[in-house]
């Protein structure tokens, strides 16, 4: 899978300031509210938070991927953020996390989610793309590290 067919240019931001985890989950909300007009940012924004009341999404080594169910999205739909500082966010191993790359996806699509789920995962898992990710100065170079991944 190729993280460019869920993420699109202007769905990667990097450098991005918050300090708290449900603002970051705002923020992520309020940017995949202008891609998904069909959506509000609130009803975005319920999807995540239903999701972390099972458990946190944050799944170590400064990671998280913060994920919902959406009525009415046909395909998958991603957002990259990377934090200036790290957050706390629950995560299974206690670190803060600096990189937040959320997902919706379609309600009653489990197969797909949990494939994606597991790919994306193993994506973030290496080191060196994550390190690229983090040091990237601006939107247009996150973008690109995205890109090279793929």
């Amino acid at each position: 899978m190729k993280l460019s067919s869920i993420i699109n240019k202007d769905c990667s931001k990097a450098a991005v300031l918050f300090n708290s985890k449900k603002r970051a989950l705002e923020y992520i909300s309020e940017l995949a509210s202008q891609h998904l007009p069909e959506h509000n940012a609130h009803e975005i924004l319920d999807a995540f938070l239903t999701r972390e009341k099972l458990g946190s999404t944050g799944i170590g080594k400064g990671i998280a991927i913060p994920h919902g169910r959406l009525k009415g999205i046909d395909s998958i739909f991603a957002i990259l953020v990377t934090n200036q500082n790290s957050i706390n966010f629950d995560a299974i191993d206690n670190r803060p996390v600096d990189i937040l790359l959320a997902m919706l996806v379609p309600e009653g699509d489990n197969a797909s989610h949990l494939k994606t789920l597991a790919e994306i995962a193993g994506k973030l898992n290496n080191k060196e793309f994550c390190k690229q990710l983090r040091q990237a100065p601006n939107d247009d170079a996150l973008y690109q590290v995205i890109q090279l991944q793929d």
